[in-house]
């Protein structure tokens, strides 16, 4: 009888180590990736425009499958107008003109494509690059913690002199709604402009928590892939792949929950300039904002955070490989059940952040996967970090370390057409202990 218990017990630890190391980093039954999402898009091609958007698009219209669209210029939805996208339809940035489209404030974007059939934006070059074309803005009605309203001139000003009417962004409501984003692909976005400021794929400034936006994916982006500047979101199955400059950047009040989410970064494309997964901050400068109105707050759950690199050690040494994650000064950040893979190191912290109880406390990781990073948790130009390691390597956070390779960690992350970045159950030699040989020299 005493055997046969023993049997079950390890039968049940089995399974609940299972489920353990399954929760953590970008979950599901079956590869959520599958059929809307594409991993080498320069090898796609999508035929030629039938139809130009160019101007202000202020009436109700609609963009049908059956089209091909080619953004000339700063494109603006105006008028509280709704521009609404039939799944499948594909619209094509224009390289010379810098095409972009931009959903004003007030108005709606109903772009709700299928995961067998989803919309897709991307270059209008035969040979595609980063940085083709400018990129998909949403512009909503929720706050920020900035002085008054905040505004992306920048991107369109020297491109579009009359577009100051349409640029502005933030207000006092949270629950505005500026549309569905869904099923979506932004390919090859992120424009250089004359100030040398970049295009994002997706920036989403003052968009507030009715707008829907998950299943995004924005491959190959020059500057950021994705940006948050304030507003109240709820952001979920969002891919970035191989951004050029940082994949989630997150600022100015932003209150923000990112679930379930993904990203690929290659150390060999990357800009040398803060290159990132997750980059939380409150602000760009201290006078910009207000500090009785909150900073910014991120929930992040479910998240992997890779680092596709095919000798990490090299890469750690020629300098192109950086942290997966840096968190300002004023910034509070939940994170849990995550993966960090392949870093140098995983986190930094804002040399400005005082590290003392009460600071401690707004910076949580949870229930982590550290996988195979050179060091995890610093503080900025600061390589004795021993306390920062003490204190979330204690058992009471769940946080465990490892030392595998991803095709070890992930289930198929070097399928080059169908990867599949789920954890792979069971083959990872976990230790709640920090390795000696992780830590920063």
């Amino acid at each position: 009888m005493k055997n046969i218990t023993q049997i079950i017990f390890i039968i049940l630890f089995g399974i609940a180590n299972s489920f353990a190391q399954q929760e953590k980093g970008i979950v599901g039954e079956a590869n959520w990736l599958n059929n809307w999402s594409e991993f080498k898009p320069n090898q796609k091609e999508y035929g030629e425009p039938t139809k130009i958007l160019t101007g202000n698009i202020n009436e109700n219209t609609t963009l049908y499958k059956r089209e091909i669209y080619l953004l000339l210029g700063s494109v603006f939805v105006t008028d509280n107008a709704t521009l609404t996208i039939e799944p499948g339809t594909v619209i094509i940035g224009d390289y010379n003109s810098k095409g972009s489209l931009t959903i004003s404030k007030g108005a709606t974007i109903i772009a709700d494509g299928y995961q067998t059939d989803p919309i897709v934006f991307t270059s209008n070059r035969s040979v595609k690059r980063a940085g083709d074309w400018g990129g998909l803005i949403i512009l909503g009605d929720a706050p920020s913690n900035r002085f008054g309203n905040g505004s992306v001139a920048n991107f369109h000003n020297k491109l579009r002199p009359d577009s100051n009417g349409f640029v502005n962004y933030g207000g006092d409501d949270v629950y505005s709604n500026s549309g569905i984003l869904k099923y979506v692909r932004i390919e090859f976005a992120g424009k250089r402009v004359n100030d040398g400021s970049y295009f994002n794929g997706l920036l989403l400034a003052g968009v507030g928590n009715e707008t829907i936006i998950e299943n995004i994916m924005v491959s190959y982006a020059a500057g950021n892939a994705f940006e948050i500047r304030g507003g109240n979101m709820n952001l979920s199955n969002l891919v970035s792949y191989r951004a050029n400059s940082i994949d989630f950047k997150i600022n100015f009040g932003a209150q923000c929950s990112l679930l379930n989410s993904l990203a690929v970064r290659s150390p060999y494309i990357s800009s040398s300039d803060g290159s990132r997964c997750l980059q939380i901050l409150s602000y760009d400068k201290k006078e910009e904002v207000d500090f009785s109105k909150s900073g910014t707050l991120v929930v992040a759950r479910n998240l992997t955070l890779l680092n596709d690199s095919k000798d990490l050690e090299n890469d750690i040494k020629m300098n192109l490989v950086q942290e997966a994650i840096f968190i300002g000064e004023n910034a509070l950040l939940n994170m849990s059940k995550s993966v960090i893979s392949g870093f140098n190191p995983a986190v930094i912290l804002d040399e400005k952040i005082t590290l003392n109880q009460n600071n401690l406390e707004k910076i949580n990781f949870n229930a982590m996967l550290f996988n195979n990073c050179k060091g995890n948790i610093f503080v900025e130009y600061n390589k004795n970090n021993e306390d920062l390691e003490n204190w979330y390597g204690n058992s009471a956070f769940f946080n465990v370390y490892s030392k595998s390779d991803n095709y070890e960690t992930f289930i198929d992350a070097d399928n080059d057409r169908k990867p599949d970045f789920r954890l792979r159950i069971n083959k990872i030699i976990a230790s709640n202990e920090v390795d000696p040989d992780l830590r920063m020299d």
